[in-house]
């Protein structure tokens, strides 16, 4: 039974924000998560990316929230009564954005604060006072450290994508987070996936918690195709714009497991004429959100990422998502691919597997509970036009005459003509020279480092000592001291 948002008696204003964003009908996690947050239980929920988690958490906590709407410009007046915690900066600004859409006719306020960015303007609008603080925890724990935000009157907690807040990166700044706040609260987690162990780590945060659970733990959604092809590591790039070209895909995530390999494989397409940018975490923020904002308007075709853009971020009708990489953690997959076919829309998620992935792969299907099928996938020709990339201009050389093309593709051959015509990469080394009995002669000390010196040689022994007294060596002096004059006594 499908349930409308007229159905859930909202606050007019918030109504009005609703229905002016065009939401209609609930999905299975709003329409389970909702009524339970409106009673102020504790939730743990699970469900596909892409199912509208942030309004499942967002609206009900607006609602319990409009009995302290006020219109005063005091500061004391707009507390901090919601703390919404979210693992990356890309998240927390597009998560503060559904805040202020839905908050738009209420006089609650929100904002949000995240590392990479001056801390003046936060503290400004922190200081104003907030009644909805969107953060991540590193820049969180920097304002409370300089006393810019007071969290004793929180009441309500939302850990999105719980399983990464959960971890063990995160768990030290949240627990001294938590430590800030009251007793008494109400606490929600959300996110696609939860682990055994993430699930007994999060009851120790909830109170009688209320699970839901709208698909089965850590499940893809079924409107993703899925294909994992066997490549070498030397064939991707080529196998990714073939794929491209065959299915005419004109946007899509490039997922890799590196920020070095991140740059490199940006540069690489962008040289080879595709439109790309790069999204990795060595980039400024500002940087970041720029090559987002340009991915989300279309003037970028290719976001070559790491997976600090695998988690929430919603950006709507992208066609298709490649694990240039698979990823280290099995549960990144499903952040990964949940990229493409959101809010109900198709969408085609493609692997490339090499021989050094097999531990990943067994990791992959472990959590996913089923076997996964490598597909072979045959390249096309070398079809790059005869010539040459000349470094000086940044462009590719086209030859000058149709021979000269010909001898060019000619001398190319397949793949493995090229390899074997190949030089070996080892270095030659030149030849050794001949021996020379001088120097292969081991050290001998001469006759003339063994005798006495000469100052030493002169040296005569005295007769009157003891022999049992050992008389002082002499030393060679430096300087010579002046001679000391006798003594004589006058008495």
């Amino acid at each position: 039974m499908t349930l409308s948002f007229s159905q859930l008696s909202l606050s007019p204003s918030l109504e009005r924000a609703v229905a002016e964003m065009g939401y209609e009908n609930m999905t299975p996690i709003q329409a389970q998560a909702i009524p339970v947050v409106l009673q102020g239980r504790d939730v743990m929920g699970a469900a596909q990316t892409g199912t509208g988690k942030t309004a499942a958490f967002t609206l009900p906590l607006l609602q319990r929230m409009m009995k302290h709407d006020n219109t005063s410009t005091s500061p004391a007046r707009h507390p901090v009564r919601a703390l919404v915690l979210l693992p990356t900066r890309e998240l927390a600004d597009q998560v503060a954005e559904q805040v202020k859409l839905y908050a738009k006719y209420t006089n609650l306020r929100s904002t949000v604060v995240f590392g990479g960015m001056d801390m003046k303007p936060q503290t400004a609008e922190l200081k104003k006072g907030v009644e909805v603080l969107v953060a991540t925890p590193g820049r969180l724990l920097d304002h409370i450290e300089a006393k810019n935000c007071v969290l004793n009157q929180v009441e309500y907690v939302v850990l999105d994508e719980a399983d990464r807040m959960l971890d063990i990166g995160f768990l030290p700044d949240l627990q001294r987070i938590l430590s800030f706040l009251p007793k008494q609260r109400t606490t929600l987690l959300f996110s696609a996936t939860f682990s055994p162990e993430i699930k007994r780590l999060a009851n120790s945060y909830l109170q009688d918690p209320v699970t839901i659970e709208v698909a089965r733990s850590n499940a893809t959604a079924s409107t993703v195709e899925q294909h994992f092809y066997r490549v070498d590591d030397d064939d991707k790039r080529n196998t990714l714009k073939q794929i491209l070209r065959e299915r005419g895909l004109k946007q899509a995530f490039v997922f890799v497991n590196s920020k070095l390999g991140c740059a490199r494989l940006a540069r690489s397409l962008e040289r080879e004429g595709l439109n790309t940018t790069a999204l990795h975490g060595d980039k400024s923020q500002d940087e970041r959100l720029k090559a987002l904002e340009a991915f989300k308007s279309g003037a970028v075709d290719l976001l070559v990422c790491t997976d600090v853009a695998a988690r929430g971020l919603d950006i709507k009708d992208v066609p298709a998502v490649f694990n240039f990489d698979i990823p280290f953690n099995a549960e990144d997959y499903v952040h990964r691919i949940g990229r493409t076919g959101r809010a109900g829309a198709s969408g085609l998620a493609v692997s490339f597997v090499s021989a050094r992935d097999a531990r990943l792969m067994g990791d992959l299907e472990k959590l996913l509970g089923k076997k996964l099928e490598l597909e072979a996938l045959e390249l096309e020709a070398d079809k790059r036009p005869a010539g040459h990339f000349n470094d000086g201009q940044r462009a590719w050389q086209q030859p000058d005459t149709a021979r000269e093309a010909r001898e060019i593709r000619e001398s190319r051959g397949s793949r493995p003509e090229r390899e074997a015509r190949a030089p070996s990469s080892r270095p030659v080394r030149p030849p050794r020279a001949p021996a020379d009995p001088l120097f292969d002669k081991p050290y001998e000390p001469s006759l003339a480092a063994e005798a006495t010196p000469s100052w030493e040689a002169a040296q005569k022994p005295t007769s009157r000592l003891s022999p049992n007294i050992k008389t002082r060596k002499k030393v060679p002096a430096l300087f010579k001291s002046a001679p000391v004059a006798p003594v004589t006594d006058n008495s």
